[in-house]
């Protein structure tokens, strides 16, 4: 079982390999329009989404109620990533 902080250390690799993503796809093409504050807001918004599904997996002891909450954090980070991205409900966040 690993320890507090090599989970903590892997899910900053897994954020961090996960942005390399988007700071490559920036080399080339034109598509992909982030700047420095878009890197450092996806950043938090993962960091903070492994954060809370390893807490939940570590701190639930039922299995039904880490799936329900490993999905709901999933499908609140997927939310809110989309109304950062396009507005899907209009708030001041929005993108667009």
């Amino acid at each position: 079982m690993l320890t507090l902080n090599k989970r903590f250390l892997f899910i900053v690799i897994a954020v961090l390999s996960l942005l390399l993503i988007p700071f490559i796809g920036i080399h080339f093409t034109s598509e992909i329009n982030w700047s420095v504050f878009d890197f450092i807001v996806i950043g938090i918004l993962l960091l903070i989404t492994g954060l809370l599904i390893n807490f939940a997996l570590y701190k639930l002891k039922n299995p039904i109620f880490r799936i329900i909450a490993v999905v709901t954090i999933i499908l609140l980070f997927i939310l809110l990533w989309i109304e950062l991205a396009v507005g899907i409900f209009n708030s001041p966040l929005s993108g667009s």
